[in-house]
């Protein structure tokens, strides 16, 4: 589940070259706040990999909504009880 939307997260990142150290950014359009950087392409992907994850792990802490990307989603558990029978 998780891995498939990492997957699919990765599909739509957008690369792009930068006056910085660590030359290459990404971002995932769609998950704000998820972004990295890297001295490689392999080394940023690596990086956005790890921010996506934490996001994920964030979200749902909070018990925030997980926006779907490529038709892939991750559903967040209610905090509503439920009665036990």
């Amino acid at each position: 589940m998780f891995s498939e939307y990492i997957q699919a997260a990765l599909d739509k990142a957008e690369y792009e070259t930068i006056d910085n150290p660590e030359p290459y950014y990404v971002h995932v359009p769609g998950l704000v706040g998820v972004w990295a950087t890297g001295k490689t392409i392999e080394h940023c992907r690596k990086e956005l990999i790890e921010a996506i994850e934490e996001w994920i792990v964030a979200k749902l802490q909070w018990g925030q909504p997980i926006p779907p990307i490529a038709g892939r989603t991750i559903v967040t558990a209610s905090k509503e009880p439920v009665p036990v029978v």
